[in-house]
């Protein structure tokens, strides 16, 4: 059967695009939902986005897409509408974080903030600006929506009957995938280096405490990429979310003063305490990340090969020496398995690898320990990894055995849709709704049975 909602949350358009979009449309208003609207950009947008995934091929009509995706977007907007009403809110340091991380990709595409300023003729700050009210009703959005399926579970039984229910010419066929891990070794600076290192930053402590400027000097020398664009600021945050070094040192300082050089687990830091509000605290700080050397590396690629050795003569499993020696925490607590976003499941699509990864095991058979390879974590951070080819499953066409996780995660948003489907038929009639004569014929006022 035919799911009624396509997707209430997954469509994220941003403010740029819709720029882009309205240079091609003649923007309208198609929806109305109390104080909230649909513009007719929106639709198309997400009409195009739609079109590109797998489900877009199990509708019938492009009329039958456009209507669901109409549809979708005023149960957004009804959310947004309900959650005024009903007092639900997100943080605006929440928002502003996600805002962050927005930017950073954009960055990255671009290559450069200068690049990303030009294309759009504005500053990075203008273009946050654009796109708070966004990001907020996004998350708002997905707050009223995590609320409403919040009780929604599934067992095994009802994994199998839908699998089941599923017509057998539709069954998704599955590319090639891959169950791999990885041990991942951070070459220990030898102390001499390191205090060179913490020296560095006592003269740009020395410099601040002489009436430099913070934000320009964290700009210039801090090697946190995401906090260095902002001054240093890194935002508010409560008792037990940043390493303990780090936290320390912020509690005994006053707004405006500046910690000691302190030491953590990401480098040398100094810090300036911004404000306190209640529990939370707001601060700035500058990083320092003491650079390895080659000697480093080699060491650092001496004791993955001993370790390798002894996963190789099973001396110790791959996945207990991840857990023991994995500096990569988020693999090492899963055996060092790599894990899919959506599923959470360990098997991979190979087009979805990383490049760098998906060429070390081209040339692996499956049960392959590769040697140690350098390579560069997100944060820019040299480090060494052995990779562990544990299995290959060959392109095919979705079954409960091999597809369990797949199919429950498709289950488990089923149930999830269904349940806010019941909830937009009880709730609509609460709420001004008025559809454009355009799309009269989705009608999706019509209450389902």
């Amino acid at each position: 059967m035919l799911l009624r909602i396509i997707f209430v949350f997954a469509v994220f358009i941003t403010q740029f695009h819709i720029a882009s979009a309205q240079q091609q449309v003649i923007d309208k208003i198609v929806a109305k939902v109390d104080n909230q609207i649909v513009l007719k950009s929106e639709v198309e947008i997400s009409y195009l986005q739609f079109m590109r995934s797998p489900e877009a091929q199990m509708m019938q009509t492009t009329d039958d897409v456009k209507c669901r995706v109409l549809e979708s977007l005023i149960i957004n907007k009804m959310m947004l509408a309900r959650a005024v009403m009903d007092s639900v809110t997100v943080e605006k340091d929440m928002i502003y974080d996600q805002i962050d991380r927005r930017m950073d990709y954009f960055i990255q595409q671009f290559g450069t903030v200068a690049k990303l300023e030009s294309y759009y003729n504005k500053t990075i700050d203008q273009l946050k600006e654009d796109l708070y009210p966004q990001i907020r009703d996004q998350m708002v959005t997905q707050k009223m929506q995590n609320n409403i399926t919040s009780g929604v579970t599934i067992t095994p039984n009802d994994v199998k009957k839908f699998f089941n229910n599923l017509p057998a010419d539709s069954l998704p066929y599955f590319s090639s995938e891959v169950e791999i891990g990885q041990i991942v070794r951070l070459p220990e600076v030898n102390r001499k280096d390191q205090l060179a290192f913490k020296q560095k930053l006592e003269e740009i402590r020395a410099r601040i405490m002489n009436g430099e400027d913070f934000c320009r000097l964290a700009k210039q020398f801090s090697q946190d990429p995401v906090s260095a664009k902002n001054c240093g600021e890194i935002g508010f945050f409560k008792k037990g979310e940043l390493v303990p070094e780090y936290e320390a040192a912020a509690a005994k300082l006053q707004p405006g003063q500046t910690s000691q050089v302190i030491e953590s687990q990401y480098g040398f830091h100094i810090i300036q305490l911004i404000e306190r509000r209640g529990v939370e605290y707001n601060t700035r700080h500058i990083l320092i990340k003491p650079a390895s050397s080659t000697k480093d590396l080699v060491a650092a690629t001496a004791f993955l090969d001993s370790i390798r050795n002894q996963i190789l003569i099973d001396s110790i499993s791959f996945a207990k020496a991840a857990k023991l020696y994995s500096a990569d925490k988020q693999t090492a607590y899963n055996g060092g398995m790599f894990t899919d976003e959506e599923t959470g499941g360990t098997r991979i699509a190979q087009e979805d690898l990383q490049p760098a990864v998906f060429f070390v095991i081209d040339t692996m058979t499956v049960g392959d320990v590769s040697m140690p390879t350098k390579f560069t974590m997100e944060d820019g951070t040299e480090a060494i990894r052995i990779i562990f080819y544990q299995k290959k499953i060959p392109a095919h066409q979705a079954n409960l055995i091999d597809d369990y996780q797949k199919i429950y995660a498709a289950a488990l948003e089923e149930k999830r849709n269904n349940a806010v489907n019941e909830w937009f038929d009880k709730t609509k009639s609460k709420v001004f709704i008025d559809i454009n004569d355009e799309y009269k014929q989705c009608e999706i006022m019509i209450t389902q049975q």
